[in-house]
């Protein structure tokens, strides 16, 4: 192969990265700050100093249809998740049992940033979310803004965050009940609060 047909290759590939970043993330994610970093006004840098998000929660089994904000007033774990995600169904038992575990002192929201209105309903996700024994508010993130805050942009990503919105616990992937569990008593002892007895 000669260098010129490398150099083009190498070169498309970087199109083709910067176009999938256009498309996730939109133009100011190209930008460069005075220190050379991208995304200049990139709150998700540190989710604590950012302002609170209202989500949109939705009728539903646990849910009521109003909003609800991030952070909250204590730990608050929240599973991102999409309706077509096989890894999210399998994971809807682990958090249900996790959910039954934990006293109320932690609040529960899963979180879904598929097109709502457009290739599919707020009814579509309600009807998912009672297929999978959700019990717990579910909302909608369709401007990516509170997944991306939380750099929760693969399925499912859970994440435990405080009062002030710091991240306690960040992880990708099928998580099982002890390892939710686990992970919410690490927060509890980091931020000093209890479960009620």
């Amino acid at each position: 192969m000669r260098r010129r047909d490398v150099l083009a290759g190498v070169g498309s590939l970087g199109v083709i990265g910067a176009a999938g970043v256009l498309a996730t993330r939109g133009p100011s994610a190209l930008e460069v700050d005075d220190q050379g970093t991208g995304g200049s006004d990139d709150e998700s840098a540190d989710p604590a100093s950012a302002d609170p998000l209202e989500i949109e929660t939705i009728d539903a089994p646990g849910s009521e249809a109003g909003t609800m904000r991030v952070p909250g007033d204590g730990l608050m774990l929240i599973d991102f998740f999409a309706t077509w995600c096989t890894i999210c169904e399998s994971q809807m038992p682990h958090l249900a049992d996790a959910r039954a575990e934990i006293a109320d002192d932690v609040a529960f929201l899963s979180v879904t940033n598929e097109p709502v209105g457009r290739s599919l309903s707020r009814e579509d996700v309600a009807d998912w979310w009672i297929e999978h024994d959700g019990n717990w508010p579910v909302g909608l993130d369709p401007t990516v803004e509170l997944a991306e805050r939380y750099d929760a942009l693969q399925y499912p990503t859970t994440i435990i965050i405080d009062a002030d919105g710091a991240v306690r616990w960040h992880n990708s992937g099928r998580k099982s009940v002890d390892e939710l569990l686990e992970a919410v008593e690490t927060a509890r002892a980091e931020t000093g609060t209890e479960a009620d007895a």
